[in-house]
């Protein structure tokens, strides 16, 4: 008892308290910094929303909406009504679904399969044949289109000399059609598929693979049993990516597609500029927005999966 009441200890306290003070002062320092700081995000957060966003992405689609619902009589659902209720819509619909599973499936085929060569069979000129794919991707795919044209059109090098090697009647014709659309975009979106299934790759734990190995298993168990289901959310990335940027192409589609070949983006700009049916070209263009953003969702879902168990592998 005596010690805490000591005088030593009487005049300890005020020390105490003078050493916390330079601290205290410290931490409200920072708290007013960091508060300062959570203001001007907030005020840089509100300028891009309303002199970037604003006039750039949420403007152009409240006005795409609100021309959607736009009618004769004022506001209502007329032009979804004339867009489902036409009998071609059902056409339209059913050849933008084979084009785009039927692209995007091969396209996801073959850049698992590039990707599965260059990482675990690397050849001489691999790195080259990497680098060569990430640039491929920064290719406008019509592009693309016109170097089909150039190799395998009508009048086109390697049609010429087919037809001369096997004496043909006539020269290849595949080109303008589902044939032509289809290898375009398998060629120009294998690349998007590549990178994020190379990704993957890298963050395996290659001792597991070495010990199945090991105790006997065949390549193609390693594939199924051991790679796939550790590697799976980059390659499910990257294949819903190649999805979504498919069923959004236009450009293969201007060039390759004939006139039977209509899709849904094909559809909404001959609504627009062909029928000058606004209303109904903008219902299109709100249903097929609705299908991007249902995908993209998909995406952001699987890669969030994929970073978490990226975190959690290290």
């Amino acid at each position: 008892m005596s010690s805490l009441s000591s005088p030593e200890a009487s005049t300890s306290l005020p020390g105490l308290a003078a050493a916390d003070a330079p601290r205290n002062a410290s931490v409200a320092s920072h708290r007013a910094a960091a508060k300062r700081r959570r203001r001007t995000a907030q005020w840089h957060l509100l300028f891009i929303a309303l002199f970037v966003l604003g006039p750039l992405v949420i403007y152009p689609l409240v006005r795409l909406v609100a021309l959607s619902l736009s009618g004769p009589h004022g506001i209502g659902l007329q032009a979804y009504a004339a867009f489902f209720g036409n009998p071609e819509t059902r056409g339209v619909i059913g050849t933008t679904l084979w084009i785009l599973f039927a692209s995007a499936g091969l396209a996801s085929l073959l850049g698992v399969a590039l990707a599965s060569l260059l990482f675990f069979k690397p050849f001489p000129g691999a790195r080259i044949v990497t680098r060569f794919l990430e640039l491929f991707v920064a290719f406008p795919s019509f592009l693309v289109a016109f170097t089909l044209i150039f190799l395998y059109g009508s009048q086109g090098s390697v049609s010429i000399a087919l037809q001369r090697l096997f004496h043909l009647q006539a020269p290849l014709d595949f080109l303008f059609g589902v044939g032509g659309v289809i290898l375009a975009e398998v060629v120009f979106y294998a690349p998007f598929v590549v990178r994020p299934t190379l990704a993957s790759f890298a963050t395996l734990d290659m001792r597991l693979i070495e010990a199945a190995r090991s105790l006997g298993a065949s390549s193609w168990m390693v594939a199924f049993k051991v790679i796939l289901p550790l590697a799976w959310p980059g390659i499910a990335a990257g294949t819903i990516l190649c999805f979504l940027l498919t069923l959004n192409e236009f450009g293969i589609l201007l060039v390759l597609g004939s006139a039977h070949l209509i899709t849904l983006p094909v559809a909404i700009y001959s609504s627009a500029t062909v029928d000058l049916d606004l209303p109904a070209a903008a219902a299109g263009a709100v249903v097929m927005l609705s299908m991007s953003l249902s995908l993209y969702a998909l995406y952001r879902q699987v890669n969030r999966r994929k970073v978490k168990g990226v975190g959690h592998g290290r």
